[in-house]
């Protein structure tokens, strides 16, 4: 495969790399013949498998699905989150009611179905599996804080503290620098056009015009004495 379609975690082998952590614990699971966390017989090997699948699709995809729109890393959708919750508490329903008669998953010791089971757990009991959410589960709880705290658990996963609180949900969008205020132009007054002034001749009284002269002024004065 392409170096660049390999994700994280990766082991460099002799054979070329081996890439994601389930494959990364069975390689070298096997690495040692007839290793003891592979079970003692065919149906242990098989049981262990089984086991493995369950905490991978059941118990991590529902804690990592409800975890990372929490920090961020994908949007946050509360009907998604519901239904992530809900897959969870019945897987853990499912490996606590298998836990009344197991001290674990298969037999009388530790196997990789452990070994894998409780990094999982270890995520959502520091992240997000407060007290009032994993105490429905009194054999799940019995069984997580058994084995964190046997040497080989200890030495690797450290002190593991349980979550007080589910972290708030954090955006997932970059905040977005703020434009600079765009300066309004100035509105330029338009000045009306003046109106034309009423001519004065309109405004004051016409001149009286001359009377017509009447024709019969033009006529010689009369001779004729009317006194």
């Amino acid at each position: 495969m392409h170096a660049l379609l390999i994700p994280v975690p990766v082991l460099e082998t002799p054979d070329g790399p081996v890439f994601e952590s389930n494959a990364i614990a069975r390689y070298v699971t096997r690495l040692k013949v007839d290793n003891p966390l592979y079970g003692s017989s065919l149906i242990e090997y098989v049981l262990v498998e089984q086991w493995i699948d369950f905490t991978t699709l059941e118990i991590d995809a529902n804690i990592l699905c409800w975890f990372i729109p929490h920090i961020g890393f994908a949007v946050y959708l509360p009907p998604a989150e519901e239904a992530a919750i809900s897959s969870l508490k019945r897987a853990l329903t499912a490996l606590n009611t298998h836990l009344a008669s197991n001290m674990y998953l298969i037999g009388h010791s530790v196997t990789l179905a452990d070994i894998i089971m409780i990094c999982n757990l270890t995520l959502g009991f520091n992240r997000l599996l407060t007290k009032s959410f994993t105490s429905e589960f009194p054999r799940v709880e019995r069984y997580f804080w058994t084995l964190v705290n046997q040497p080989n658990f200890h030495k690797i996963l450290g002190e593991v503290k349980q979550a007080e609180s589910v972290p708030a949900v954090q955006s997932n969008k970059p905040s977005q620098p703020k434009e600079p205020a765009k300066k309004e132009a100035k509105k330029e007054v338009k000045k009306e056009p003046a109106k034309p002034k009423v001519e004065e001749a309109a405004q004051e009284e016409e001149a009286p015009k001359p009377k017509a002269k009447n024709p019969l002024d033009l006529l010689p004065p009369s001779k004729m004495i009317l006194d």
